[in-house]
Parts: structure tokens; sequence; C-alpha cells
């Protein structure tokens, strides 16, 4: 009888690069573990374990910075068994500062000075909404993803993606102002077909639950329903890129 220790096959990993929408609930953010957001309710049905990387308005362009920087996704990588990119929804925002310079806001000292800036950017960015530029243009967007997509099927060649589309959102903060989704939609839609990802549309999932006002009291995030109903398309779409049900050989 061998005497090499017996070492537990690891289940597959869906990695799932995100902005805020993919880890918030009705009231604030969650853990990322917490059961009842989209990524563990796909990662139940398929019996995997689920890597999220994120932060509250992160862009394509963050993605591709977490795919080659940080090293959580260099260690789920090899054990990944699909990737998604749940992220957009930030990229079509409108912002009335560059994307550079509204982050920098944080870093300004002494904290007096930085809380007077931060309101002021508050009167500001609802107010000027309506007429901004989107945080990221369509054309960076789909740069940023393709770029992350050649990526990690260089060093993981045929797995499969998944991409999304944007949600929808009735925030008062941003003017209710979405002008620039269907740029988005249309960028990220074409780079999709080109190079046969599929696509979960998040407003098809969540826009009833937004637009009633039945998510998030912010107007942008979601409620739980509107989470399960995410999970429900990603389902789909991950078997539409080949990922096979649980227990199928």
């Amino acid at each position: 009888m061998s005497s090499e220790p017996v070492v537990p096959l690891r289940r597959p990993t869906l990695l799932v690069f995100c902005d805020s929408l993919s880890y918030y609930g009705p009231t604030g953010g969650l853990p990322s573990d917490d059961p009842r957001i989209w990524p563990n309710i796909v990662a139940e049905q398929l019996d995997w374990d689920v890597e999220l990387i994120g932060r509250i308005g992160w862009t394509c362009r963050d993605v591709w910075w977490a795919a080659i920087q940080d090293p959580r996704s260099w260690a789920a990588l090899p054990r990944a068994g699909a990737v998604v990119f749940a992220t957009c929804g930030m990229d079509s925002l409108p912002s009335p500062l560059p994307t550079a310079l509204r982050e920098m806001i944080r870093y300004v000292r002494p904290p007096l000075l930085r809380r007077w800036v931060r309101d002021g950017y508050g009167w500001v960015q609802p107010r000027f909404s309506p007429v901004a530029r989107p945080a990221l243009p369509p054309k960076l967007s789909v740069e940023y993803l393709e770029q992350t997509r050649a990526a990690i099927d260089f060093n993981r060649p045929g797995i499969p993606f998944v991409a999304c589309i944007p949600s929808v959102h009735v925030a008062e903060t941003y003017g209710n102002s979405h002008r620039w989704r269907d740029g988005t939609v249309a960028a990220i839609t074409g780079w999709a077909a080109e190079h046969d990802v599929p696509v979960v549309d998040l407003k098809a999932a969540v826009g009833d639950e937004v637009m009633s006002g039945r998510g998030n009291p912010d107007g942008i995030h979601w409620n739980f329903e509107a989470h399960r109903n995410v999970a429900d398309l990603m389902m789909k779409a991950l078997a539409d890129a080949g990922v096979p049900a649980a227990g199928a050989n």
C-alpha cells in the first residue's frame, strides 16, 4: 500500500472581477462570502469556489490593473474554471471630474480640507452629471477588457469568459443621468461578439427592481431579488461559454 499522502482535489474557482454592484445589497456592502450575492449563488449552483476581486467605483481599467498587480488573481487563475468581467457600470456613469482627479480627493490633506473638497464635489456631481463625460469612454473600456482577456487567455488558453453590460440607476447623486450607457453597451457587445464572449445584460436582470425603487435606497445598488436574477442570467451565459453544469462529466 502506498504511503504517499492523498491530496484532495480542489474545486474550480469562479474568478470574478467586479465593482460594488456585485457585493452590495439593499442596505450596503457585504462580505465576499455572503450567500445572497450573485457570485456565491452561481458558485453554489456550480459547486465551485469564488474569488471576488473588486472595489467600489471600479472600471474596466481597474480590472486590468487587478489582473496584472493583485496576487489574489495570480493565485486564483491556475484553478479558475471561468472568468467574469462584472464591471462597466461605473465606466458608463457621468463624471464631472476626470477619474484621476476625482480619485485623488481621498489623498487631500489636511483632513479638514479633504472634507471641504469632498463636500464640494458632492454638490457639483448631481448638478453637472447630465452634461458630464463618462468615467471611462467606451473605446477605452473595451481596450482594457481585451488587454485583460488576452493576457489571461495567454496563460490559460481556452478558459471561458463572461462579460456584462451596464445596469441602470435612479440615483440623484448622478442627476439621474445615464446618457452614456448606450455607447458602453454597443462597444462591449461588439467586442464580445468578436471574441465569442457571452454577455449578461444587467439591465434585463435588475431593471424592474431598481427602477421601481425596490433596490438599495441609493438608486444604484440592488436588492437580493436582483442578485438572484443576475445569477440566473450568469448561469446561462456560463453554459454558453462552455461551463458544464454541476455534476456533469
